[in-house]
């Protein structure tokens, strides 16, 4: 198989993007591969819709093949949309919870070590019950995949509406809730923590941001990292990605990110918006964050 490659873009460090599926999972991978990436993120399903996606032993066995063929092993997938294991609907609950488990067994039988999920949305009841309803459907979904060694990551959120999980406190308290917790890390979204009012922009509050994240949850609970700007203000509480280094956050915290010790083998994602514009977007914000590393 012959494939284009884009010259002189291999990072170091583990950086990617989300790629679609829509030519078949095993497709990402080789388009990953063709932008220089190391590692990446996918949707497994449709994101936006309940139906369950069952994946074929052909299809498992082209992703193991395109995994040894591109060296990409550094994998997540993202969780549907619609998935809120904090909401107090029972019907919902019940689906957010078959929902979750089915995105585990889909992933791990693909050999996805990576699981982001949003945490959820309490519907008005309250930060402490839909803490305690996200945990509780955790315990359970774990137990009744006791095989699962793909991990679940707790995604930082905005705080828009009635998320849980846009204060580290939050994630540090479902975590401590969850008894399987060799299975649980946590995914670290600029845009969505600088939203929910932790400030990056410069070195003393970008230190001050990552020492209470390990003083409250603990760095080596970060697993996975989504580098995306914010095209809202710090403290705004709303969930809009931008292209890196053209909203609030700016150039200086992915700088300092790129070069932190602490997280070069961790993998580094961008969501930043890809369409409605004649410029390859994915290509220009990749570039921009190899060049900001220190060799």
């Amino acid at each position: 198989m012959h494939r284009k490659k884009l010259k002189d873009q291999k990072s170091p460090c583990l950086l990617g993007a989300h790629f679609s599926i829509a030519k078949g999972l095993d497709k990402a991978l080789f388009e990953a591969e063709s932008y220089g990436c190391n590692t990446l993120q996918i949707f497994t399903k449709n994101a936006n819709a309940w139906k369950e996606r069952i994946v074929t032993q052909k299809e498992i066995d082209r992703f193991e093949q395109a995994k040894l063929e591109t060296g990409i092993t550094e994998i997540a997938s993202h969780t549907s949309y619609l998935i809120n294991p904090a909401t107090p609907e029972k019907k919902k609950h019940k689906m957010s919870c078959n929902a979750l488990a089915q995105e585990l067994v889909r992933s791990s039988c693909l050999g996805i070590p990576n699981v982001v999920l949003h945490p959820g949305s309490h519907m008005g009841v309250g930060d402490k019950e839909g803490i305690a309803r996200i945990a509780e459907s955790i315990n359970e979904i774990f137990a009744k995949t006791p095989g699962i060694n793909t991990r679940l990551l707790l995604e930082t959120t905005a705080g828009q509406g009635s998320s849980v999980g846009h204060t580290f406190d939050h994630l540090a308290s479902i975590i401590s809730k969850v008894e399987k917790k060799i299975n649980l890390g946590v995914c670290l979204d600029t845009c969505h923590i600088f939203a929910a009012g932790y400030d990056i922009r410069t070195m003393e509050y970008y230190r001050k941001t990552m020492d209470d994240f390990d003083s409250i949850i603990g760095l080596d609970r970060l697993c996975f990292m989504h580098l995306n700007d914010s095209k809202k203000e710090l403290g705004s509480r709303v969930d809009r990605h931008e292209q890196i280094g053209l909203g609030y956050i700016g150039l200086g915290a992915f700088k300092y990110i790129m070069n932190d010790d602490r997280f070069f083998d961790i993998p580094k994602i961008i969501e930043t918006p890809k369409g409605g514009t004649d410029k390859d977007w994915d290509k220009i914000n990749l570039k921009l964050l190899r060049q900001m590393v220190r060799i």
